[in-house]
């Protein structure tokens, strides 16, 4: 490996124009934000270094052996973030880049192309959400940033184009059209920037040294400092590759695993398969947040290999050719499993740990149940398992950290225990142990303190509603709505402050909360909850049902006034229902007049 002579700016994006500079397969994707890449240019301006950069010359006879990436230039948060492949011939030498994406890409996207990003509070599907700016230089006074000196910006074309005293936007990309000196005093005096009688002195002699300091760094200083590795065998060059990037926060390890595993996969492109399904699987439903890490784990335990740790030698030749063979079995599995939690009101919002599908996935892998399981009577038993055991170990806490001694024994149990899902086999076989999904009197207490709209509040309730239609759509539900609790309208109806405290700290907790069909929520709003129930359900014998459905005794009072009494006799029900769920021995008996319902 050898350090080359540096060379310019432009000769650097002329060579990824032609296609002679390109992105291995082993590079993970663009991820620098407006921010970083405005801070680059500064730099560049204030003549800072920005580091080596590291090629890799590619034989032109060992092209098609490799997949290669074009650099993105017009970055769309929504639409382009994911670099497209470049179809090369055979013609000539190809330089690919090891080290220095982010800066390439950085000034491909400030000079050649743009950058998109979604707006706050706007809808991703809003035609308005990601509006495109390019980057501009303010070419009459400095950045009034205590760290930059240099004004820098992504802006709009409106917004570029607006008239604001101490400012004239140069739009960057332009400056690859200036051949020499004498386009960038064209370009100064046509635009009227030296005419003091416009702007003052000094904002004139700034934009002269500023738009000449910028000729001069993207034209004539060789900036792009590079050594160049030029050996052929991929073994190597995986090697370097990961020296340099897996050390500090440069790359995480799952890039890098990905990396090696599309470098190796042989009918499909890993890389592009394993980002449009990461984008797909977290798209289903009300939406999750997986990852990479989540889909490459979900391979290494699927494929039933004994060591499933994020590992370079895990990701070896043989490995990864049994994962592309098993892909379409093992992403149908996994995409069942989380349309299967999602029907159990799932999301990104509640879902504490996304490793805990895993053995889901892996149940219905061994045992083919991907086409049965949401939707066959046959399943049925099977569903309310996995419900239980999902809400059990998130609960527990399971699969925090770093799980990897979960899997295998998992694995076990699931394998042998063919043609159900093991619940009961898997609680006995961590009792007590440090991974133990059992629960104790004092663990119930516990969950029944949990408050509204808490992750762990809707494992709760999965518990407690495992019976109802999965078909329809569930929120949780204040029973008394939240907004008879503000403390203006309980002193207004006479309450003592001491009353007040008590009825404000046990709003949001568990016993005064319900799962309730979305469009019944709506309905329901802040109607006092026994005009509601009135109100929907006409007899006496539908009211009582509703209310046995949902562990309040048809006997009590209903009324605001009563509410203390209303929610310490639900949080008996709820306790004891949780009791027989959970399989826990209460110290002392619920006492018989508490309603025992089964949802």
């Amino acid at each position: 490996m050898a350090y080359q002579i540096p060379i310019t700016i432009k000769a650097a994006l002329e060579n990824i124009r032609k296609r002679h500079y390109v992105l291995p397969s082993i590079q993970r994707e663009f991820v620098w934000n407006t921010g970083q890449i405005e801070t680059l240019f500064d730099s560049l301006m204030c003549d800072y270094p920005i580091s080596t950069f590291l090629f890799w010359k590619v034989d032109k006879n060992k092209i098609k052996d490799f997949q290669f990436y074009e650099f993105l230039n017009k970055y769309h948060q929504k639409k382009c973030r994911h670099n497209r492949k470049v179809d090369l011939s055979n013609n000539e030498d190809v330089i690919a880049l090891l080290d220095g994406q982010q800066r390439m890409t950085s000034l491909c996207i400030g000079l050649t192309g743009s950058y998109a990003k979604k707006k706050p509070y706007y809808r991703k599907d809003s035609s308005h959400a990601y509006p495109e700016k390019k980057l501009y230089l303010n070419l009459l006074n400095p950045s009034d940033e205590l760290e930059k000196d240099y004004d820098f910006k992504f802006l709009t074309e409106k917004e570029a184009v607006e008239e604001k005293e101490g400012y004239f936007w140069f739009k960057c990309s332009n400056i690859l059209d200036f051949t020499d000196m004498r386009k960038s005093t064209m370009y100064l005096m046509k635009n009227k920037l030296t005419d003091t009688s416009i702007y003052t002195e000094q904002e004139s002699e700034f934009a002269i040294n500023t738009l000449t300091d910028f000729f001069n760094v993207i034209h004539q200083k060789g900036t792009i400092s590079y050594y160049q590795e030029e050996s052929e065998e991929l073994d190597k060059v995986l090697q370097i590759f990961i020296r340099i990037n897996s050390g500090g926060t440069k790359l995480s390890y799952s890039d890098l695993l990905l990396s090696i595993a599309t470098a190796q996969w042989q009918e499909k492109d890993a890389r592009e398969v394993i980002h449009e399904y990461v984008d797909e699987i977290s798209n289903i439903g009300d939406g999750f947040n997986f990852n990479k890490d989540f889909v490459l784990k979900s391979c290494l335990v699927m494929a039933d290999f004994k060591d499933v740790q994020f590992k370079v030698d895990n990701f070896n030749r043989e490995n990864m050719v049994t994962i592309e063979k098993n892909w379409d079995k093992t992403s149908y599995a996994i995409r069942t499993a989380i349309e299967l939690i999602a029907k159990f009101g799932y999301s990104k919002d509640n879902l504490l740990a996304n490793n805990a599908l895993i053995p889901i996935a892996y149940f219905l892998y061994k045992n083919d149940f991907e086409s049965t399981i949401l939707h066959h009577s046959d399943r049925e038993q099977d569903r309310k398992h996995i419900n239980e055991w999902l809400a059990r170990v998130l609960l527990k806490g399971t699969f925090g950290g770093t799980p990897d001694s979960v899997y295998p024994k998992m694995r076990d149990l699931v394998n042998n225990n063919k043609g159900f899902f093991p619940l009961a086999e898997i609680i006995e076989n961590y009792k007590g142990s440090r991974k133990s999904i059992n629960f104790s009197e004092d663990d119930i207490d516990s969950l029944l303190k949990l408050g509204y709209g808490k992750a762990k509040t809707h494992c709760v309730l999965s518990l407690l509603y495992a019976s109802l239609n999965n078909s329809y759509k569930y929120h949780q539900d204040h029973i008394h709505p939240q907004s008879f609790f503000k403390n203006k309208n309980l002193r207004k109806n006479g309450y003592t402050e001491e009353q007040i405290a008590d009825y404000i700290s046990h709003r949001d907790a568990l016993p005064n909360l319900q799962l309730l069909q979305v469009t019944q929520n709506l309905e329901k709003s802040d109607q006092p909850f026994e005009q509601w129930l009135n109100k929907i359900y006409i007899t006496k014998t539908e009211r009582d049902g509703f209310l046995v459905q949902n562990y309040i005794s048809p006997e009590q009072p209903l009324s605001f006034e009563n509410f203390l009494n209303f929610y310490s006799n639900r949080r008996q029900s709820l306790k004891h229902r949780l009791a027989t769920i959970l399989n826990v021995k209460l110290a002392i008996p619920v006492p018989e007049e508490v309603v025992e319902a089964e949802v």
